[in-house]
């Protein structure tokens, strides 16, 4: 249940961030920039969520077909 929080203050972390980071450059008037810097956050928060899912999965597995 820990790992579970760590995993969404994680993302809530990088959304905050990310979120300053595209307002700051955005008022800068780095319009494309802050697309940028948006869609590396998007992808960074991807990576965990996909890995995690990959983690599950794993786990399922090895419950399910008794391997270790």
């Amino acid at each position: 249940m820990l790992y579970d929080a760590t995993i969404l203050f994680q993302i809530a972390g990088i959304g905050i961030i990310v979120a300053l980071i595209h307002t700051i450059l955005k008022q800068m008037g780095k319009e494309e920039i802050a697309q940028f810097a948006t869609l590396v956050g998007f992808v960074i928060v991807l990576l965990i969520v996909v890995n995690s899912l990959s983690n599950l999965f794993q786990q399922i597995k090895s419950v399910f077909l008794f391997q270790g």
